[in-house]
This record gives C-alpha cells, sequence and structure tokens, in this order.
C-alpha cells in the first residue's frame, strides 16, 4: 500500500506540473515517463512484453501527460511508415553489439547530439523517441531487457543538457499536441506542423557515429 500511495503521489506531481511552468526537473521526469509509454508500445507491438518501473506513470485516461505520450506514438507511426527500415534493427545500423551500459550509452548519446546538430524541431524529438525505442526492441531481443532503463536515463540526461530551455519556451511537453493536425484513427492524417525529421537526420547521425574515431 505504501508504495502504491508512493505512485500515486508521484504522479499527482508529474500531472499538476503540465498546468503551470514545469521545473527543469518535472520537464526531464516528464520526459522519460513519455520514453516509457512509447518503449512499452513499441515492445508490445514486436511481441515482448516490458514492465514499467513502479515510479514510471501509465497513460492515465484524461492526463495531459497521456495526451502528450498519445501524440508522441502517433507522430512515431508516421516516421516509421514513412521509412519503415530506418527505426528497426538500430544496433546493427551503428555496428554496436549491446554488451554493456557503455557502448548503449555511448552509442545514444552521440547519434542524439549529431541529430540536433542544425536545431531542435519537434520532429527531430519524435525521432530520437524512435531511436530509443528501437534500441530498447534490440537490446530485448538480444537478451539484455535491464539496458533498456539505461536507455530511458540517458536520453532524460539528454533532454535535461539539451532539450529542457527548448521545452520551457514552448510552455513543457504538451505543445507537441498542437503538432496534429487530424485525428484519423489510421494515422496517416497526422503531421508534424513544425518539421518532420527528414529520413537523412538519421542516417547522418548513423554514419557520424560509425565512422568516427574511438
Amino acid at each position: 500500500m505504501e508504495m502504491l500511495r508512493r505512485s500515486s503521489v508521484f504522479a499527482a506531481e508529474v500531472f499538476e506540473a503540465f498546468d503551470r511552468s514545469p521545473t527543469d526537473k518535472e520537464l526531464v521526469s516528464q520526459g522519460k515517463a513519455i520514453c516509457r509509454d512509447f518503449i512499452q508500445a513499441r515492445l508490445q507491438r514486436a511481441g515482448f512484453g516490458w514492465s514499467k518501473p513502479e515510479h514510471g506513470m501509465s497513460n492515465t485516461s484524461g492526463s495531459r501527460l497521456a495526451e502528450v505520450s498519445t501524440t508522441f506514438l502517433r507522430l512515431g507511426d508516421e516516421l516509421e511508415y514513412m521509412r519503415p527500415t530506418v527505426y528497426r534493427n538500430i544496433a546493427r545500423q551503428l555496428n554496436i553489439s549491446l554488451t554493456s551500459e557503455t557502448i548503449l550509452s555511448d552509442a545514444f548519446l552521440a547519434v542524439a547530439a549529431e541529430i540536433f546538430t542544425a536545431g531542435i524541431t519537434w520532429g527531430k524529438v519524435v525521432s530520437l523517441y524512435a531511436v530509443a525505442a528501437g534500441l530498447a526492441v534490440d537490446c530485448v531481443k538480444q537478451s539484455q531487457p535491464a539496458l533498456v532503463l539505461t536507455i530511458v536515463d540517458c536520453l532524460g540526461e539528454f533532454i535535461r543538457k539539451t532539450l529542457v530551455t527548448w521545452l520551457k519556451r514552448r510552455g513543457g511537453w504538451a505543445d507537441i499536441t498542437k503538432c496534429v493536425v487530424t485525428a484519423d484513427p489510421g494515422l496517416r492524417g497526422h503531421w508534424l506542423v513544425s518539421s518532420v525529421c527528414k529520413f537523412g537526420h538519421f542516417l547522418k547521425a548513423v554514419f557520424f557515429f560509425v565512422l568516427r574515431e574511438r
């Protein structure tokens, strides 16, 4: 009961942050919660089960966080529909073996940094989440489910260092819901008004990581 109470209090605090100007810590926590939802959806689609940690919030119906999380998934579906092979088998594209947290962290953060070299858009943010989810699927396929949380933590660190200021200027994560033009249940009608991350962004990031000096 105590664990359930703490989880409920934490969830309430995160949801409340959407109704005011969020702090850096809250933006990071929300971003990681959205990442856990995104990863869980992709793992389920791939036929794998994964239980999010107790402190991770689920998609509570009617909450602002649920709306943002759903929007990320819809836009992620749109990106993956446009380029179905880009966000799969990412470990192989990066030419890395998922044998340690260090290898995974270095690869993910290097790709993330390169994706955002030319600036930040919601398209690139969604693309980064799709990369994280693709890597999570690779981890589970390679019998390394514990590394999934490493991906979530790496994304949280990247948000803290790179995205927080940008997010604050837009009032937080809920700004992404403005990018959805239609509510077509087929998902193909969804579009990023700000800018969809083009195919070349991710390939450039992969090329940079694979060929850089180690």
